[in-house]
């Protein structure tokens, strides 16, 4: 891991202890004071995993290893949150990291498959409530796989998107197709140029299909990405 890939882990790093109200480990803290102001430094995987908790290496474990398709991460999704809730809980849970391990072609053991079902919740389950949103568990992949932190600064309230969803469903046929997506996601890119790159036109595309059922993208998958939760 080397230049700015680096740079995000440490920023997310120091960020996510933060939030968890937690101190830097005395280890950790030379790790940010030698690598977090430039991106000349490099860290080698096993060298960066002595210093970090477990749950840290975790993350990097999935992120540096098993994860580098979104397409992948999105498709897994789609299958375990079979009710369309925009949650799973941790039986799914378990079985979506089982899943996208297999996908890597990694063998692991159930009980290390629990522990990290565990590690899971309590880095990303705010609530206690057991179950985990699709741009919480996003935070498995890559800085650069993840465009769902790019959609998070155009993220609409209900209304909004449901008038844009029932303006490209341009057949009134109750969900949008390859095409008419496409035509969102350009209108989107120029629209709000500082947080989307319409040269990742494409790459949005693939992985937000994935999520469609055979091609049909309906409200409620297309909502996850574009649909801002309303308190």
């Amino acid at each position: 891991m080397d230049g700015k890939e680096l740079q995000n882990f440490i920023q997310e790093l120091q960020q996510a202890r933060k939030k968890a109200g937690l101190d830097l480990t005395p280890e950790m803290k030379a790790f940010v004071d030698q690598y977090g102001k430039s991106t000349d430094g490099k860290i080698g995987i096993v060298e960066l995993a002595q210093v970090l908790p477990t749950e840290e290496n975790f993350l990097l474990f999935f992120r540096c290893q098993q994860l580098k398709s979104s397409e992948d991460f999105m498709q897994t999704w789609r299958k375990y949150d079979s009710d369309h809730s925009g949650f799973i809980d941790s039986e799914e849970l378990k079985s979506f990291l089982k899943d996208l391990l297999q996908k890597a072609n990694k063998q692991i053991e159930d009980s290390k498959l629990t522990e990290y079902t565990e590690i899971m919740l309590r880095m990303f389950d705010a609530n206690n409530d057991g179950k985990l949103e699709l741009t919480e568990l996003a935070r498995l992949l890559p800085v650069q796989e993840n465009f769902l932190i790019k959609f998070q600064g155009v993220k609409m309230c209900a209304k909004e998107f449901n008038n844009a969803f029932e303006m490209y469903d341009q057949d009134g046929n109750g969900y949008i197709d390859e095409n008419e997506l496409d035509a969102l996601l350009k209108d989107l890119c120029e629209k709000n140029k500082k947080e989307l790159d319409i040269t990742n036109l494409a790459t949005y595309k693939k992985s937000i299909m994935a999520l469609s059922d055979g091609g049909k993208l309906y409200r409620a998958e297309l909502a996850l990405i574009l649909c801002a939760e309303e308190n």
